[in-house]
């Protein structure tokens, strides 16, 4: 939490003397003793008091700084730096932690820092420090911007995201003197980031905390009333509890497994999110108590699940084996619910020590526990996740977009799916086939066009689930579809998939804002290729653009208008060469844009009017939209006629290909087979059908609303002079919407 403003330290003496009188107050001192209580037990006595050195530095800094409770602000460093130390961490990440704000609320650099404590502290300490918010940046945007650059240096080193996780902890532990206002914005941010980037790396235990903690200041009355309950419960269910955990510490050992039994207690935040997400009251939680179990390796896991259910029937249905595909966290257990003795379902977890280990700890289990073997498959799979972070950074655009991406992975849900050569593959619930190529492989999921699930053809939107096995059929020329955005659940996919439509966009552009520049130097006399770099280096240096392209991506949304980058550029390039503007009269004439029909996603052809190749058209440059082809008798432009600089001369290619949406009216009386007799005859012209709407009147005509694939305006004719000529059609039109 930001401290008040102070005048921090500026001499060596007087560091000394406010270091004295902040550190001699019995609390501090206290919970300064108990970190070198702790420290000593794993780090060098060199290390503990350069530690020590770097929280009496730290005291000087904020010397005159209180936290809201009215705490000198050390306390809290300090608190960081204690939770790092139950995780057993180095020596440099304790100093950061010590340090951590320092930086942002003090005049300390980073420079300084690196002087006294060394380059990897003073590296640890900027990671974590707050990027400052800038002028015209609204909260959300500094929020946003502050995330993406933590996420990414956690990427480079994890302790930072460690020291974040502390920060954040000990500062929702003591939000109790803040606005209800505050404590609720500090909740909801945590609850959406912090906690679950602690349940992504595997630090459960802290996970539980954050979230408990976040619903305690996030929605108070609901936590009172569901703590209430709960206390409520403990004396009805407290037998049953007594009787299971009796039962297995007696019955496990008959059948030769040592087993450590341990009966739990559900957090409060678990059973509302229950309740929430199953629609459920209070009293319809039976699963309040859950037991873990404990064993020597892991064949004994599946010994033990053998005997629980032999001992208790199991609930069909609710069995996960997570030690055979664990989770994406690195977390092992074998989950199942049985029938307990008063026949309420009763949930269990069997795991190793050394699973229990990693499941508690996550990724601080590397300083923790020092057993490589058991440690490296989930070290690699961190490693694997901080590294997509890179891989996000790089495909988003903004920091809210990268923000969102990051959320989506954080809430990924599980399913399980299989490569044809029995790779398995982890996707969000709910992922589809396109989710599963870009998994899979970037290109793959660019160029994909169809899928078989199960040998099976699927089409691509059709959701996974556990055990499928996909195959994904490319095609050398395909592109992502924008409609994918739509459906698709990985932040992979989506990343990629909005990168990919940005590049070709961007590119797309540029190619059109060159046709439409270059039409309108044609009025000066002046070919593109006749300006050269010096001429545009003048240009971009008045108009404050970047480069050539950003220019001609401009032009090609409709940002700029082509004439007056037209007339800047022959000016600039007049005045260079000394020459006059050459008159009016003697202009060329500007020749109109050629339409193919598949330029892509900055050229559209219009929804309401939906013009076809040999219609005459007109196209129009909207800023932003880039140039939208209507035909010429349109009715929904008629009102923009006079918005004269921005409609273009454009016409069709002779030589277009491709196929168009478009709509036929028929009016027809209600014979049997008129409809077969109809759709044959579309058929046979060479056209497929893409809806069909009908609206019937048993006693007169029906009305049919056929919407057709065609590829020019003469094909059309072809396939209505077919219909036409079928005696039940009364009357045929082509429609616009």
């Amino acid at each position: 939490m930001p401290p008040a403003p102070i005048t921090p330290p500026s001499t060596q003496d007087g560091e000394t003397t406010r270091v004295a009188a902040v550190a001699a107050t019995p609390e501090l001192t206290a919970a300064l003793n108990d970190l070198r209580g702790k420290l000593a037990v794993y780090l060098e006595p060199a290390e503990v008091d350069r530690i020590e050195a770097a929280y009496h530095f730290g005291a000087a800094a904020h010397d005159g700084q209180f936290r809201s409770s009215g705490e000198p602000y050390i306390s809290h460093p300090l608190a960081v730096a204690s939770t790092l130390s139950d995780w057993r961490l180095d020596a440099q990440a304790l100093m950061a932690a010590l340090l951590h704000d320092v930086m942002e609320d003090t005049a300390i650099s980073k420079q300084e820092i690196a002087e006294r404590f060394g380059k990897p502290t003073a590296e640890l300490v900027d990671a974590v420090s707050k990027i400052g918010r800038l002028e015209g940046q609204s909260y959300e945007e500094a929020q946003a911007e502050n995330f993406r650059k933590m996420l990414l240096a956690m990427a480079r080193d994890v302790r930072v995201i460690l020291i974040k996780l502390a920060d954040r902890l000990h500062n929702i532990q003591t939000l109790g003197t803040f606005r209800p206002d505050k404590r609720r914005r500090v909740a909801r941010e945590t609850l959406d980031i912090y906690a679950p980037i602690a349940n992504r790396l595997g630090l459960n235990t802290l996970s539980r905390d954050l979230q408990e903690l976040s619903f305690q200041n996030a929605q108070p009355m609901r936590y009172r009333v569901l703590e209430k309950a709960l206390r409520n419960a403990r004396g009805n269910r407290r037998e049953g509890v007594s009787r299971i955990t009796e039962t297995l510490r007696r019955q496990l050992p008959l059948m030769g497994i040592e087993a450590e039994v341990m009966g739990r207690e559900k957090h409060i935040y678990s059973i509302y999110r229950k309740m929430r997400e199953k629609h459920l009251t209070f009293s319809q939680v039976f699963d309040i108590y859950g037991f873990r179990i404990l064993v020597k390796d892991q064949p004994s896991c599946y010994l033990a699940l053998g005997a629980l259910h032999s001992i208790y029937k199991p609930v069909p249905g609710k069995f996960k084996d997570y030690i055979a595909i664990p989770k994406a966290n690195g977390y092992q257990s074998l989950h199942t619910t049985l029938i307990g003795p008063y026949g309420t379902p009763v949930e269990i977890q069997i795991r190793t020590h050394e699973m229990h280990h990693i499941a508690e700890s996550g990724v601080a289990s590397h300083w923790l526990y020092k057993d490589e073997q058991t440690l490296g498959e989930f070290q690699q799979k961190t490693h694997k996740w901080l590294q997509s972070l890179l891989e996000l950074q790089s495909t988003s655009g903004t920091s809210s977009e990268f923000l969102e991406h990051v959320k989506v992975d954080l809430f990924p849900g599980e399913v399980f799916v299989f490569t044809p050569q029995g790779k398995i593959i982890g996707l969000p619930r709910g992922a589809t086939a396109v989710d599963f190529a870009y998994a899979v492989h970037t290109d793959i999921g660019n160029r994909c066009v169809a899928c078989r699930i199960n040998g099976e053809p699927k089409p691509l939107r059709t959701e996974l689930r556990n055990g499928d096995q996909v195959e994904i059929i490319c095609a050398a020329h395909a592109n992502p579809n924008p409609g994918w955005l739509s459906y698709v659940k990985s932040s992979r996919a989506r990343s990629q998939i909005r990168h990919f439509l940005k590049s070709r966009q961007s590119d797309e552009s540029a190619d059109l804002g060159a046709h439409l520049l270059a039409q309108s130097l044609q009025g000066f006399g002046l070919g593109l290729e006749a300006i050269d770099e010096a001429t545009w280096e003048r240009f971009m240096r008045g108009s404050g653009t970047q480069s050539k392209k950003d220019v001609l991506t401009d032009i090609g949304l409709g940002k700029r208008l082509p004439a007056i980058v037209a007339r800047r550029l022959a000016s600039e390039h007049e005045s260079a060469a000394g020459m006059d503007e050459l008159p009016a009269e003697k202009r060329k004439p500007l020749g109109p844009i050629i339409i193919h029909g598949g330029e892509g996603v900055v050229v559209q052809l219009a929804k309401c009017c939906r013009p076809l190749p040999g219609d005459p058209i007109i196209g129009i440059v909207r800023k932003g939209q880039g140039l939208t082809v209507h035909t010429s008798d349109c009715r929904s432009i008629g009102h923009a006629r006079h918005e004269s600089d921005n409609w273009i001369e454009v016409e069709w290619d002779p030589a277009s290909s491709g196929s168009y949406e478009t709509s036929v009216r028929i009016v027809a009386e209600n014979r049997r087979g008129a409809l077969a007799r109809m759709t044959a005859a579309i058929a046979a012209a060479d056209s497929d059908i893409l809806n069909l709407q009908i609206d019937a009147d048993p006693d007169v005509c029906t009305t049919l609303q056929f919407t057709l694939l065609v590829n020019s305006r003469v094909h059309l004719a072809r396939i209505m002079r077919s219909l036409r000529h079928l005696p039940e059609v009364v009357r045929i039109s082509r429609t616009r919407d």
